[in-house]
């Protein structure tokens, strides 16, 4: 299934974004996100994707071994906006949308209303190291010195609507 995958990488994440979730069925967040890759690393199928250290979405990444990337039609612009920006600390952003969590075989919630779900296992986390990241970049893109932090995820499972 992931090989037949027919979606161009850069317009899936960049323009269409997409839901980074982890956590469990009863306690997940998710947050938007339009930086992020496939490719294949480890000889496996793989995702990145990059989380600030700020992001409530970051604790459920750290504590947990799955996440899921969840890509959406561009029906649900508003509530990918909604996703990136509120906190989950602070706002039920799942019942805002209006979405269903459904849980992959591994137990990673997704939702329902998704038309791709990657699930992934994660393999890798680590903060980027701000004197590795050329001065331009860093003007540019962390004036608040907030480094990304990078995770790896394996891709163990393809969810698709027909």
């Amino acid at each position: 299934m992931l090989y037949d995958l027919q979606d161009n990488v850069f317009s899936l994440i960049g323009e269409e974004w997409m839901l980074i979730t982890a956590g469990t069925a009863e306690k997940c967040n998710t947050m938007t996100a339009s930086w992020g890759g496939l490719g294949v690393i480890w000889g496996a199928p793989a995702a990145t994707c990059y989380v600030r250290p700020q992001r409530y979405t970051k604790e459920f990444l750290d504590r947990e071994d799955y996440f899921t990337l969840s890509f959406f039609g561009r029906e649900h612009r508003r509530e990918l906006a909604l996703c990136g920006a509120k906190s989950g600390r602070d706002t039920d952003k799942i019942k805002a949308c209006g979405f269903t969590v459904k849980t992959a075989a591994c137990g990673a919630p997704y939702f329902e209303e998704a038309r791709l779900v990657l699930v992934c296992r994660k393999r890798f986390a680590q903060p980027m190291d701000p004197a590795n990241i050329p001065a331009d970049i860093r003007e540019k893109w962390y004036p608040e010195r907030d480094f990304h932090t990078m995770y790896i995820g394996q891709i163990v499972e393809v969810l698709a609507r027909d």
